[in-house]
């Protein structure tokens, strides 16, 4: 397999998109964050010193997912279309997953800005309720879907 982002002499290099056709490309990714019920509580009941927590982290994981070609070398800046991001809370854990969908009609694909607004959606919850938890645990970052494109569709299979 040869690899994309080395040139002939070994040196990184950006992938030249510019023959691809430009399709319509859709990614969706998750993550989860367990915390203690002090924290969760607190988030639910929106009783935390900086702000209301779920909605900074909304807020968060769009700004992420634009600024993905900023954070990770290789990524191209994207037009980007559409962002969503939704929270679901799981008071068993307890905790919450975070799902992000990217979409774009482009020459590449969205994985990337998807998976980056899910880890700096979760990164900002557990930065804003820190002080209550310290102990609180990011897993689970996965791409879940996508849509488009040359290697065509994904879509992850539930165990």
């Amino acid at each position: 397999m040869e690899l994309t982002h080395l040139d002939n002499n070994n040196r990184p290099k950006m992938v030249d998109v510019s023959d691809k056709n430009e399709t319509k490309r859709v990614a969706i990714a998750s993550g989860e964050i367990k915390m203690s019920r002090e924290a969760y509580d607190a988030i639910i009941s929106n009783n935390t010193k900086k702000g209301p927590v779920l909605q900074t982290a909304v807020i968060a994981a769009i700004m992420g997912v634009k600024k993905t070609s900023d954070l990770i070398p290789m990524c191209h800046p994207l037009l980007l279309s559409g962002i969503n991001c939704d929270i679901e809370e799981q008071p068993s854990k307890p905790g919450f997953k975070l799902i992000v969908t990217a979409k774009l009609n482009g020459q590449t694909g969205v994985e990337m800005e998807a998976l980056t607004g899910v880890s700096i959606g979760l990164l900002t919850i557990y930065d804003m309720v820190k002080a209550i938890d310290k102990s609180m645990i990011i897993s689970n970052i996965q791409l879940e879907s996508k849509s488009g494109g040359k290697s065509g569709n994904f879509k992850r299979e539930q165990i």
